[in-house]
């Protein structure tokens, strides 16, 4: 078996992105964003960024986009897709998390017009306008009681190990 060269731009590299299922009896925090023109809905969720944790880039991921900061509970699993938005193939790991503040003075994210919480059937209706499939699968593994312990995630990348 030939291991490809890591340098070289030839290599195909998925997308690694987290999502947070943050539920509030029967609702789930969601973004309404502004995705190329359009109004999409999603879980917060966003890319991790070099020398962060998956479980910090959910945190921060929630935080930037709602103003809610949350505690982390579980992972609820971890995703694979093709996005029709820009034909890339996403990784996404979804964890689940409890609400602990709100800051309503928190600046959200480019694009993010507002965070607002949904239930189950209300989320299922905005149909084709979710941004992926991952939305509505990570609340339903969620329903279905699929949690991991977060202990599974491991980071190896000593926090503030910036270069």
């Amino acid at each position: 078996m030939t291991i490809p060269d890591s340098s070289s731009h030839d290599v195909w590299r998925p997308r690694v992105t987290v999502a947070c299922v943050v539920t509030d009896r029967d609702r789930y925090l969601m973004v309404e964003e502004e995705i190329n023109g359009c109004m999409a809905y999603n879980q917060p969720a966003g890319h991790l960024d070099d020398f962060e944790s998956l479980q910090q880039a959910a945190v921060r991921e929630t935080r930037e986009e709602t103003g809610w900061t949350v505690a982390l509970t579980h992972l609820i699993g971890v995703h694979q897709w093709r996005s029709k938005e820009h034909c890339e193939v996403i990784v996404r790991f979804s964890f689940a998390a409890k609400p602990l503040h709100h800051d309503p003075q928190q600046p959200l994210d480019v694009g993010v017009r507002r965070a607002l919480w949904l239930t189950r059937g209300e989320i299922a209706a905005l149909g084709e306008r979710l941004r992926s499939p991952m939305v509505l699968m990570s609340i339903d593994d969620w329903l279905a009681g699929q949690r991991l312990p977060l202990s599974v995630v491991t980071s190896l990348m000593p926090s503030g190990d910036a270069p």
